[in-house]
């Protein structure tokens, strides 16, 4: 029996009661049993998503959830596939669960994603660790009740990397009780960027309905939610697989109308479907946060052309300059590539003049790493490894000093801070995030925790700001 629905890109009713009947039969194999299950997750926010509902549906079935690998009865790595360093940080950890497995042989091992979904990926995991039982790539996550059980019955190792991407609404999704939480709106790509494998694991676009996205959120909302992050490898696309021009703008307006949603961001955002209405929304709806995610990768027209990104540089700062007339005080981050195949010295420097005239907040950079399958992975590298190396070293010195100046204009100022909860490098301190979405440290409580609160801004550093309770 297939488990796809043939016609559309969503689950059909027969299946996804078929989802449930399994969610409910291992759930009462588990009666009377205490089983444990961790989910770990490598990348994007869009795998945090996907691991949320991995975790809802262990929830259901009946697991209770640990961060103990020596306590788990079912352990789940959902991986990325963008950089070669994921994928070691993978494999280490696979190769260690080994000798968990040696002592606990009743653990059934599982691992899912964007990495297994590239076959010559599953084929090395199949051939290589044969203590992992479950191999599912991201076109059957909401597969993951039958493909669990047939493990748990047969005691035989599962693979399923089939499918050409679904939607399952629906499925349990287990957020953590914060005030913040991520919402996927559509899911897959169409741009095939020369350098990206998401495309070829994440499949073509495909939009949630609107009614759903809202619902959805209005749940959260009413769960005590006060900020949504909204999910896409492109959001700017959203709704154009309908036909849908401002789809994104239009679906911005009405999350704006949920009550108790305070802060709406959103990413990634593709500067050659980036639209003035959608900035002009931005600008004029006061729960969307003035802070933009938008990747420019490399700052030569020449490479962008080489890249398959589908602008040019004057069409970056066009971009940039209109969103800023509109929204002054908007705070601006942006994804560098340092080392792709065809890149020159000049190119370097073009990009290094981007980040001057510009002034990005911070900015997501990585040295390029060649994904098989795709069309510049088959390209020799113009420039040495020392070289490449020479250049990252360069841009983060100078995104650095960017950042940190830019970072002293917040000193003095009185900001709204989402209190996220205890820091994680000082324990004598809480943490939130302004409206920039920069990492603000104070003296408080936890019973701040959850609330939008006014904080004096008194230091900055390159990274982080530090305040106090106004």
């Amino acid at each position: 029996m297939s488990f796809l629905a043939e016609k559309n890109i969503f689950i059909s009713p027969e299946d996804k009661a078929l989802q449930e009947v399994y969610i409910n039969s291992i759930k009462n194999s588990l009666s009377g049993q205490t089983k444990y299950a961790m989910v770990e997750t490598y990348g994007c926010q869009q795998n945090v998503n996907d691991s949320q509902r991995i975790e809802g549906m262990l929830l259901e079935m009946g697991f209770t959830l640990t961060d103990d690998r020596e306590k788990a009865d079912v352990i789940i790595f959902n991986t990325c596939a963008i950089r070669e360093n994921a994928h070691e940080r993978v494999y280490g950890n696979l190769g260690a669960l080994k000798h968990v497995k040696a002592r606990k042989p009743s653990l059934i091992i599982g691992i899912c994603g964007c990495m297994v979904q590239q076959p010559q990926i599953a084929k090395r995991v199949k051939s290589k660790y044969r203590h992992v039982d479950l191999i599912f790539g991201t076109h059957v996550l909401w597969k993951f009740p039958p493909l669990l059980s047939e493990v748990m019955e047969h005691r035989e190792r599962v693979i399923d990397i089939s499918g050409d991407g679904v939607i399952c609404e629906g499925t349990p999704v287990n957020y953590d009780g914060g005030a913040k939480a991520f919402v996927s709106v559509m899911y897959g790509c169409n741009n095939f960027c020369s350098y990206c494998i998401v495309p070829y694991v994440r499949g073509r676009e495909r939009s949630r309905m609107e009614e759903d996205i809202l619902s959805e959120i209005d749940m959260l909302a009413k769960s005590g939610v006060k900020e949504v992050m909204l999910l896409g490898q492109n959001v700017n696309s959203y709704g154009k697989d309908r036909g849908e021009e401002n789809g994104f703008a239009n679906l911005l307006k009405k999350v704006c109308l949920i009550d108790g949603i305070e802060r709406i961001r959103f990413m990634s955002s593709h500067p050659k479907d980036i639209s003035e209405e959608l900035l002009r929304v931005m600008a004029e709806e006061e729960k969307i946060c003035k802070s933009l995610h938008l990747p420019l990768q490399s700052g030569s027209s020449k490479v962008l052309s080489d890249m398959n990104r589908h602008y040019d540089r004057e069409k970056y700062m066009g971009i940039v300059k209109k969103a800023k007339e509109l929204m002054p005080d908007l705070s601006l981050t942006t994804d560098i590539i340092v080392g792709f195949p065809t890149e020159t010295d000049k190119d370097f420097g073009d990009t290094l003049s981007i980040l001057r005239e510009v002034g990005f907040d911070s900015i997501f950079s990585f040295i390029y790493s060649p994904r098989e399958g795709t069309k510049a992975a088959e390209w020799e590298n113009v420039s040495t490894k020392e070289e490449i190396d020479k250049r990252f070293r360069t841009l983060l010195d100078q995104q650095n000093e960017i950042s940190y100046k830019l970072n002293l204009r917040h000193e003095g100022n009185v900001e709204k801070v989402l209190v996220e909860g205890q820091s994680k490098t000082d324990p004598d301190m809480m943490t939130g995030r302004n409206y920039a979405n920069k990492i603000v440290n104070f003296k408080g409580d936890e019973s701040l925790v959850g609330q939008i609160i006014d904080v004096k801004i008194t230091k900055a550093q390159t990274w982080i700001l530090y305040g106090e309770l106004k």
